[in-house]
């Protein structure tokens, strides 16, 4: 069974090159110029798509942590509801965004974290659902988007495998577009709780979707490992400057890396090749400046019998290779040859003798 995606008339499967988000999430500071200025950046560093985070801020928190002092570096109310809402876009803003995202040619989508969020997103008909690794056992939630029969991307961060098996049974009993990605849920994540592996665990317990990595690292070589692993989708946090007011900037990518992230997995499909080994073209002309061949280790005269003691081994390697050596052993000169002078079986009489290689005897 083929694992397949389509996002946006996009196909994603294990035979396309990695499908890359560039997670914006609250990076834009509740500026819609940021927003965009963001949604360009990252349509020019190379991404498939770029991601914000929608949240009805009222029916998603409860009254005493909507109401609880939020005072900080990074807040932007007196109150952590404040602060929510200030980060939050309304339609009339979604819908310039969505039109400023087609006018880039890049897909915009959103993480929907409650019902009447889902619902909002539904209105603007957006063409893939992304799930935080916070719903993962939102069951309810998760069978809810599914049944808007778009695709669906949900995060894993925090999880069990039993938790990952339960999302994944809630949401393909309706909707059979789904993407799981690996996911550690910490900002920034220790590399040595990234646990790849699991990449190859989902890809073989769930062979028939595309599975992907959310990576909170703030590298890019972590990216790459994945692809090889089997990801075929990757979402990286995106801002201009880490050194902007936010929780996330810090570990988000900035344009050049995320430039560089595109381009590198763009070079992974190449570089693991077809798995042959064969010479190519471009190491003939290396191959020959640092090769081998057989030479006389000294002048010789014609009807000489070569023996171990008459023969060297010399770059460049554009003669007898090495591996020849026992077969000319005992050989005759038909004429004389000088030191370094190529030894060729164009050159060469007689019936040759099999003897024992030394160190001695190819020095």
């Amino acid at each position: 069974m083929k694992r397949e995606l389509v996002i946006d008339s996009q196909l994603i499967s294990d035979n396309t090159d990695c499908y890359v988000i560039a997670e914006i999430g609250h990076n834009h500071q509740g500026d819609l110029e940021k927003a965009k200025q963001l949604f360009k950046a990252a349509k020019e560093a190379g991404a498939n798509s770029v991601k914000l985070q929608k949240r009805d801020n009222r029916s998603l928190y409860t009254k005493k942590l909507y109401d609880s002092p939020y005072d900080n570096e990074n807040s932007y109310g007196d109150t952590y509801g404040e602060h929510r809402e200030y980060l939050e876009f309304n339609k009339e803003q979604y819908q310039e965004l969505q039109a400023y995202a087609k006018e880039l040619d890049i897909t915009m989508f959103s993480t929907a974290f409650d019902f009447k969020s889902a619902d909002f997103l539904a209105d603007l008909d957006m063409p893939v659902y992304k799930i935080a690794s916070g719903d993962l056992k939102n069951v309810p939630l998760l069978k809810y988007v599914a049944s808007f029969n778009k695709p669906m991307i949900v995060s894993t961060g925090g999880a069990t495998i039993d938790d990952v098996q339960r999302a994944y049974d809630a949401i393909m009993s309706v909707n059979q577009q789904l993407c799981l990605l690996q996911c550690t849920a910490a900002y920034p994540v220790p590399y040595e709780e990234l646990n790849l592996r699991v990449i190859t665990t989902f890809r073989e317990r769930f062979p028939n979707i595309v599975i992907g990595l959310s990576d909170h690292d703030n590298g890019i070589a972590m990216a790459v490992a994945a692809f090889v692993l089997g990801a075929r989708v990757v979402e990286k946090h995106f801002t201009i400057n880490r050194a902007w007011k936010g929780t996330d900037h810090a570990f988000s990518l900035e344009p050049t890396g995320l430039r560089k992230l595109v381009r590198d997995l763009k070079r992974v499909p190449l570089a693991l090749g077809n798995g042959v080994k064969n010479t190519y073209e471009s190491e003939k002309k290396p191959l020959v400046k640092m090769g081998k061949k057989l030479v006389a280790a000294r002048d010789l005269p014609a009807g000489h019998i070569l023996t171990r003691d008459d023969i060297a081994i010399k770059s460049p390697g554009d003669g007898l290779p090495p591996y020849e050596l026992e077969k000319i052993l005992g050989l005759v000169l038909k004429e004389a040859i000088t030191e370094d002078q190529d030894i060729a079986y164009s050159g060469l009489s007689g019936q040759a003798f099999t003897a024992p290689i030394t160190a001695a005897a190819v020095s």
